[in-house]
């Protein structure tokens, strides 16, 4: 366990699964207090219907060396986010590092069908979850932030801002939100940035997350049998690598050189020197670009 971090409290907003629980993970291995939100607890379940909890999330930060806080908290509802800050503020009087995570969308967007086929209240539901959520977390949690200098605020999306600016995401609402992320990041930093504080966005890879891991049959342990049909998926990462990427911003005193721009986990590991769990530095961006975008066959030699 590092110690980076040991007085520095975070908030993952979104921390259930996927790049949140690794965030989560990894700051509290850096030594932080992070709380950790969602809507799926041990006693009730979201409509993923799946097994992962906020308070798994938050004894999985202990045991990395953090302290793990669970709230369970509807990011969509203005009042559960006030009274979430108002106990952060009364319990630890400060709020370092801000990781708005929440999506709630996978089953929300259809395959690049167009926006008159697409289901207009997935669609807008869609946005409400991955847009309003991030601007309702923001609006009560950075005032909190603000009292302390060098706090961060770290915007997670699907794609950097390049690629999304050249290459179609899925369908219009996915389009739309992820993009709409990436803006967030760069609005925040112009108003942050004179207040003494950092916004960035970053995105993982392609992520082995658990829902992920699901649709390929596969586990952790075994991820690689899913080469054979799908074998792009050998440039993927694991939700602790872009956890490591957080850790890493949080802990840089530096770190506002980046303010308002566009990160990807891959990138980060070149500047930062950590790798992905296997000891591996997978840059899926470039590889996305240079490979199976270009069409050529798998091949990760270079790129990981």
């Amino acid at each position: 366990m590092s110690e980076q971090l040991k007085d520095k409290v975070a908030l993952v907003a979104g921390a259930t699964r996927g790049a949140g629980r690794g965030i989560a993970v990894e700051l509290g291995a850096a030594g932080a207090t992070v709380y950790v939100t969602g809507r799926s607890t041990r006693a009730r379940r979201s409509e993923y219907d799946r097994p992962e909890t906020i308070e798994d999330t938050a004894d999985l930060v202990t045991e990395a060396g953090g302290t793990g806080i669970a709230v369970p908290t509807d990011h969509l509802d203005p009042a559960q986010v006030r009274a979430l800050v108002d106990r952060i503020d009364g319990e630890q009087g400060r709020l370092d590092v801000l990781v708005n995570d929440i999506w709630g969308g996978e089953t929300l967007f259809d395959w690049e069908a167009p926006v008159w086929e697409h289901d207009l209240d997935k669609g807008l539901r869609l946005l409400r979850l991955a847009v309003d959520t991030h601007a309702i977390t923001s609006h009560h949690a950075l005032p909190l932030m603000l009292r302390t200098p060098g706090g961060l605020v770290v915007e997670m999306t699907d794609g950097t801002a390049d690629y999304n600016r050249d290459t179609y995401r899925v369908s219009f609402f996915y389009d739309l939100a992820k993009s709409s992320v990436l803006r967030m990041a760069f609005a925040l930093g112009h108003e942050l940035g004179p207040r003494g504080a950092t916004a960035v966005a970053l995105t993982p890879g392609w992520l082995r997350s658990e829902m992920m891991l699901d649709h390929f049959k596969v586990r952790e342990d075994n991820w690689r049998d899913a080469l054979t049909d799908v074998p792009h998926f050998a440039i993927s990462e694991t939700p602790r690598y872009v956890g490591r990427a957080v850790a890493a911003l949080a802990a840089d005193p530096d770190v506002a050189r980046y303010n308002g721009t566009s990160l990807s986990s891959g990138g980060l590991a070149r500047e930062y020197g950590f790798t992905d769990l296997d000891g591996s530095r997978p840059d899926a961006w470039r590889y996305l670009v240079e490979v199976q975008d270009a069409g050529r066959p798998a091949d990760v030699t270079g790129y990981r």
